[in-house]
């Protein structure tokens, strides 16, 4: 009921004077927008060299989210393009391989333009909202939010939103010398009217053999690894352990955020035959911090600065069982 609620505020209330005038109901309207609207467009992905274009079909059927998203790119040379379906949380991903389709499930989290969380207080607590200047993006009239970070554990977020409906059109990553490491925005976009939910099947092909992966049987635990000191603002959100393909034991993933921007932390023994890593690696935007704690391979990895990643790194240890903790 409160869903349908704020959809109808959402929809009846355009962008006042006022509300213009606070960044932070603009990201609010646009975090609900993404999720509680009816669209179909093509985003473009960029990072570094690398580029992807995605066809994205979204509806919110009687408080049902549903998505579809096919990569535009790969569907020359792979005769049949993968795709991403999505209902709430789980997902299912339709990836041509060889001779055969692989079909892959998963939960999923924040795929665009649903980037932003509803409850935007912990963001509120590690960035400065400013309003910016209107552009045109896709055609359509877009206000700009700069979200400021509060100090060096964190990138800056510049965020373009639809002044009629709210949905994010662009979003863009910045260092702090304020260059761009990831873009990512809509070239084409249109609302729909339908409730028709035919385009959300997956098409066929019955020359190729199909396989299921299923990633969504994860186990969410509580380990004795602990991180004795998070950056401000981070706090840790999951904590699962994943069977790699390749690795003889499971792989503890812990997973931080602080609301927009998140650090994954992958845990596993060293066993015979690993070569352990050491030092850290900047791939793109994301940063990576390798380091080796009581045998064990640590790693982090994030979309964020370099003194994150090396600050959990470092402050990872083992809480050993004793007979009182037991």
């Amino acid at each position: 009921m409160l869903r349908v609620v704020c959809a109808v505020l959402l929809s009846v209330f355009g962008l006042t004077s006022f509300a213009a005038d606070d960044p932070w109901f603009v990201l609010e309207k646009t975090a609900y927008a993404a999720r509680e609207l009816n669209y179909q467009g093509v985003f473009v992905y960029q990072n570094g060299k690398q580029s992807r274009s995605v066809q994205v079909t979204h509806m919110n059927s009687t408080g049902q989210e549903m998505t579809r998203n096919v990569m535009l790119d790969n569907s020359a040379q792979a005769g049949q393009p993968s795709e991403v379906y999505s209902r709430g949380n789980d997902i299912v991903i339709f990836r041509p391989q060889n001779q055969k389709m692989v079909i892959e499930k998963r939960r999923g989290q924040n795929l665009f333009p649903a980037m932003l969380p509803t409850d935007l207080q912990s963001v509120k607590a590690s960035y400065t909202a400013r309003i910016g200047p209107v552009e045109r993006i896709a055609g359509r009239e877009a206000q700009i939010i700069e979200l400021v970070p509060n100090d060096t554990f964190r990138y800056s977020y510049k965020i373009w939103a639809d002044t009629e409906f709210g949905l994010l059109l662009k979003m863009t990553l910045l260092d702090n010398k304020n260059q761009t490491l990831e873009q990512i925005e809509f070239n084409q976009l249109s609302m729909l009217n339908s409730q028709d939910t035919n385009w959300f099947q997956p098409k066929i092909d019955a020359s190729k053999s199909y396989v299921m992966e299923d990633a969504t049987a994860v186990n969410h635990v509580n380990t004795n690894w602990i991180v004795a000191e998070l950056p401000t603002g981070y706090v840790k959100v999951d904590h699962i352990t994943l069977n790699v393909p390749g690795k003889t034991a499971p792989v503890d993933q812990i997973i931080f955020s602080d609301g927009i921007a998140s650090v994954s932390l992958f845990i596993e023994p060293i066993t015979k035959g690993m070569h352990p890593k050491m030092g850290h690696m900047l791939i793109g935007s994301t940063n990576i911090c390798a380091n080796v704690i009581e045998g064990y391979q640590v790693t982090v990895v994030g979309e964020v600065p370099e003194a994150t990643v090396m600050q959990i790194a470092k402050a990872v240890s083992f809480k050993k069982q004793t007979a009182s903790n037991k």
